[in-house]
């Protein structure tokens, strides 16, 4: 199984491949800064085992296994 990064996934368009990723199967991770988009956009993802979510700006380096 692959393991996909979505940045910005939880805006307008993020949000709708994020969710299409989760129900394909896929183990996604959504990494967003929430200065224009909100939680509530993926919140329903949260429950989902193949779904993780992180509050970071992608202008600072992150390490993720």
């Amino acid at each position: 199984m692959q393991r996909i990064l979505v940045t910005g996934g939880a805006g307008f368009l993020g949000s709708h491949l994020c969710e299409r990723l989760v129900a394909a199967g896929q183990d996604v991770i959504c990494l967003d800064n929430f200065f224009t988009s909100q939680k509530e956009n993926v919140a329903h993802l949260l429950s989902r085992p193949n779904f993780e979510l992180i509050r970071h700006d992608i202008t600072s380096p992150i390490w993720l296994e």
